[in-house]
């Protein structure tokens, strides 16, 4: 549970850049003794390195974004707003559900994962 959580409160505080370091630390401190630990802490790291990923590039497309915003005179500004809102929610309700998850002492996987920690 303290992965899944400890993302999301660094994540809120960090606007979501620094989120994988909280289930970082409790992969490194945690998967030599629990195996349980190990799997909901890679997830965790898991989803927030794609979370990152994607923030990185979304960083990088910026501006060809709002070019293309414009020159459909605001309706591509309009959907990319709706986008990024989708992406948000998801980003704060997917932990939650992975810590009421792990809580409840079940396996989770987040989906549109990248699994660069196997």
């Amino acid at each position: 549970m303290g992965a899944h959580l400890s993302a999301l409160g660094i994540g809120l505080v960090s606007a979501a850049i620094l989120g994988f370091v909280g289930p970082l630390v409790v992969w490194l401190l945690r998967r030599e003794d629990d195996p349980y630990a190990e799997y909901h802490a890679k997830e965790a790291l898991n989803f927030q390195l794609t979370v990152l990923l994607v923030i990185v590039l979304s960083a990088i497309l910026a501006i060809p974004a709002i070019i293309i915003g414009v020159l459909t005179l605001g309706i591509g500004l309009i959907l990319l707003a709706i986008v990024a809102l989708v992406a948000a929610v998801l980003w704060f309700v997917l932990p939650i559900v992975a810590t009421v998850k792990a809580g409840n002492s079940e396996s989770y996987r987040y989906p549109f994962t990248i699994r660069f920690v196997q």
